[in-house]
């Protein structure tokens, strides 16, 4: 239950049944449909949610907004709301100011719903796809991948709260170009190892780190010199599947070991030797969206952007100042693209799977993809438009005392995955990638691991900390957390006890507006704002030697806030310690 939304409710209701009474009385003209428009004014210093009700009627009334707003008031019953007063303000504006039953209610609720608390049925029976990191299997997982693991979990998680039937996959690049360059690449270090590096050159565009070395020698140990003159293409299968037989378990244990597990790894491979692939694109030639040209068939992804374009209202001007290009869908050699088994795998997932809504986590390196796929989508007749939804993000960079981190301890190259949660709390990571997608994003490893209020994941957990060793210390002295229903809820007057109360009411809208914007860095924000309110709560009100019905009031206060920082702390993966 959404306490703001209760509120505001109940205001668009008082004003309206004042309406009806003094338009029935012959105090106002009858038949004027306005909405009370309700809001809570930046300045709370004068109410805490006001209308524009009077402001908006006014006119077709043909009356002065404040006139209105005075008949209005001395038509309105407050008794049994949630509202103690209503003020005239300004020009018109109605003013409501909480009482303590609105208070009180929201603790209450907060208890009642427990773990649910801050659910919403916005996305109530909608089937949802998040695909998240999908990093190719020929290497270490890096720090773009650490990065989009968490946006994509904890976006899967807001969605979830939502409502929605969230489905979170790994989609798994096992063939393709790539492949046959990690074969070719394990193959060079093979023959190193058996006839000497010098003997061998290692092809310029192949993959150097160490861990390739590493996995040549562990083939070379599991199978000696057995594939050394046997021909090329079973030497690379061969090669290629025991390094994917490495690689993929130590990326799922990667990710498990970063609180991520998905409901599906999804193989590329198993599009193509399912002949889905094929399939995908004698459907998009029976819709005349191919052509062959040079040995090649080709996607008219020109045209179908074109053709987009124009409904959204573009000219053909402005469209052919774009440069839109086609793409190859099958080469010349017979081989498919990869774009075509990536549109293969989204025709799967709406055609075959059956998905409302699918959201892919990319790096924004891959903006100019977006709109082709979702194209695709569009000549397959599936909407990619308004189904296929791309959250984009921008790279991260590591500082250490001020200076950017390049290189990594195992690579070489970039850093590892590994490498971070080797030397980062898997909290802080979770934390400080939870940041709003389209900004660029600096990780401190410094503040990661301090710990004092400067790192605000610290700052939050040690204000879920500082409570439970509170009800621990009044629980040994005989003093337990009393439920809603038996404190006396009403003694919680002063400014730091109301503000706080606010703040947990806002949970609910906070976990609704990271779902419609999929930016889960809302609850972030919100937990550093829901942990400053409780230590300013806490170093204003006394608990301890209070009397006995304020000091549970306060203790019940103090365990609500506990609560609703341990669920907003699990809804985007990271600990509630109870000691620190």
């Amino acid at each position: 239950m959404n306490m703001i939304d209760s509120a505001k409710a109940q205001v668009r209701q008082l004003t309206a049944a004042a309406y009806d009474k003094a338009a029935a009385a012959g105090l106002l003209p009858a038949g004027i449909a306005v909405e009370p428009a309700v809001e809570i004014p930046k300045d709370t210093a004068n109410g805490d949610y006001t209308t524009t009700f009077c402001l908006a009627a006014a006119k077709a009334m043909k009356m002065n907004p404040r006139q209105v707003a005075q008949t209005l008031i001395d038509n309105m019953t407050l008794e049994g709301s949630y509202f103690t007063s209503v003020e005239i303000a300004g020009p018109g504006f109605m003013n409501f100011r909480l009482g303590e039953k609105w208070f009180s209610d929201t603790v209450a609720v907060i208890e009642s719903e427990g773990e649910k608390y801050g659910e919403n049925d916005s996305l109530a029976g909608k089937k949802y796809m998040v695909e998240f990191v999908s990093a190719n299997p020929t290497g270490p997982m890096h720090m773009g991948n650490a990065r989009g693991g968490v946006l994509g979990d904890t976006l899967a998680s807001v969605l979830q709260k939502s409502g929605a039937d969230v489905w979170r996959e790994f989609y798994v690049n096992d063939a393709g170009n790539q492949i046959e360059k990690f074969a070719k690449s394990l193959e060079a270090r093979y023959f190193q190892i058996i006839k000497g590096e010098d003997a061998v050159e290692f092809p310029e565009d192949g993959y150097h780190g160490d861990d390739i070395c590493e996995l040549a020698q562990a083939f070379y140990e599991k199978e000696g010199e057995k594939y050394l003159d046997c021909d090329e293409k079973t030497r690379h299968d061969a090669l290629a599947q025991f390094g994917l037989s490495v690689n993929i378990p130590k990326m799922k244990s990667d990710l498990a070991r970063y609180g991520i597990q998905y409901d599906q790894w999804f193989f590329e491979s198993s599009l193509h030797e399912s002949g889905y692939v094929a399939d995908t694109v004698a459907a998009l030639t029976d819709k005349g969206y191919t052509y062959e040209k040079d040995g090649a068939l080709w996607l008219k992804t020109s045209q179908i952007l074109a053709e987009n374009l124009r409904r959204a209202g573009k000219s053909d001007e402005a469209i052919e100042k774009l440069g839109l290009k086609d793409d190859v869908l099958c080469r010349a050699n017979g081989f498919y693209t990869y774009f075509a088994a990536d549109i293969a795998y989204h025709r799967n997932k709406f055609a075959v799977r059956g998905f409302d809504k699918v959201i892919n986590i990319w790096g924004a390196d891959h903006h100019g993809h977006v709109a082709r796929l979702k194209g695709a989508m569009d000549a397959l007749g599936l909407d990619g438009e308004h189904r296929l939804d791309i959250v984009l993000m921008q790279l991260v960079k590591l500082v250490r005392d001020g200076e950017i981190v390049r290189m990594s301890k195992r690579t070489g190259k970039a850093i590892s995955l590994t490498d971070l949660l080797d030397e980062i709390p898997v909290d802080a990571c979770r934390w400080f990638f939870n940041a709003k997608p389209e900004t660029q994003m600096e990780f401190d490893l410094g503040l990661a691991v301090r710990e004092d209020s400067e790192n605000p994941v610290y700052y939050v957990q040690y204000a879920y900390a500082r409570i439970c060793t509170l009800l621990k210390a009044l629980a040994a002295e005989g003093h337990t957390v009393p439920a809603a229903a038996d404190a006396d809820l009403s003694v919680l007057t002063a400014d730091e006890e109301k503000a706080l109360i606010k703040q947990l009411a806002q949970y609910p809208a906070v976990v609704y507006l990271a779902a419609r914007d999929y930016d889960p860095s809302f609850i972030n924000r919100y937990l550093g704002e829901l942990a400053a309110a409780f230590h300013k709560f806490y170093n204003a009100c006394r608990i301890k030697g209070e009397a006995e019905n304020v000091l549970l009031a306060r203790l019940k206060l103090a365990d609500t806030a506990r609560a609703v920082l341990k669920n907003g702390m699990t809804l985007i993966g990271c600990s509630a310690p109870e000691k620190m």
